[in-house]
C-alpha cells in the first residue's frame, strides 16, 4: 500500500509540474517562432492634426499579426505577411472607409505608408451603422519593414482614412503584445 501511495504522489507531482510550467515548455515565455502580435488603440484625436469634424468621436482597435521568418533571437530575417483585424465605431452612419495602412511615424508625427490594406475609394468599406469588425489578410511586408516594426513598434501606426478625412480619420501607435 505504501508503494502504491508513493507512486501516486510521484505521478501527481509530475502532472503538476507539467501543467504548471515546471518544464521548458512555458507558453508565457519568450518565443522566436509563430506570429508577432501588436495592438493599436485607434482614435480620431490621435490624428495629426486631430480630427474635429463629424468623425471626431470615431474610435477603434486593431490587432496586427506579423508572420515572418525569424532568427534564434526572434528578429525577423525576411519578409512575409501581416493580418490586421480592426474594430471601428463612433463614425456617422454610412461612412466610407477609403484607405487603411500601417505607417512609419512616432506619436504626433505623420509618415509614409509601408503596409497597405488594399482599400481604395473604389473598394471602400461602408460603415452602414458607423461600426465594423473586419480583417485584412495576407498583406505583404518586406524584410526591412518587418524588422523596423519589430525593432520600434511605437515608431509605427495604424490608420484608416475616410472621404471626410482623406488624411486619416483614426490612428493608433503599435504596441507589442
Amino acid at each position: 500500500m505504501k508503494r502504491l501511495m508513493t507512486g501516486a504522489m510521484v505521478l501527481a507531482a509530475g502532472v503538476a509540474a507539467a501543467t504548471c510550467g515546471g518544464g521548458n515548455n512555458n507558453p508565457a515565455g519568450p518565443s522566436n517562432t509563430g506570429p508577432i502580435v501588436f495592438t493599436a488603440q485607434l482614435s480620431a484625436a490621435n490624428e495629426v492634426p486631430p480630427v474635429t469634424n463629424a468623425e471626431s468621436g470615431a474610435r477603434g482597435s486593431a490587432t496586427v499579426t506579423m508572420n515572418v521568418p525569424r532568427d534564434s533571437s526572434g528578429v525577423p530575417t525576411d519578409g512575409g505577411t501581416i493580418n490586421i483585424s480592426v474594430q471601428l465605431n463612433g463614425f456617422p452612419a454610412n461612412t466610407p472607409v477609403i484607405l487603411g495602412h500601417i505607417h512609419t511615424g512616432a506619436a504626433g508625427q505623420n509618415g509614409g505608408p509601408i503596409v497597405n490594406t488594399n482599400l481604395s475609394p473604389a473598394t471602400a468599406l461602408l460603415l452602414s451603422d458607423g461600426t465594423v469588425n473586419t480583417t485584412f489578410t495576407s498583406l505583404a511586408v518586406s524584410a526591412a519593414n518587418a524588422q523596423a516594426i519589430y525593432s520600434n513598434p511605437a515608431g509605427h501606426y495604424v490608420n484608416f482614412h475616410t472621404q471626410l478625412n482623406p488624411g486619416g480619420a483614426v490612428r493608433g501607435q503599435l504596441v507589442r503584445q
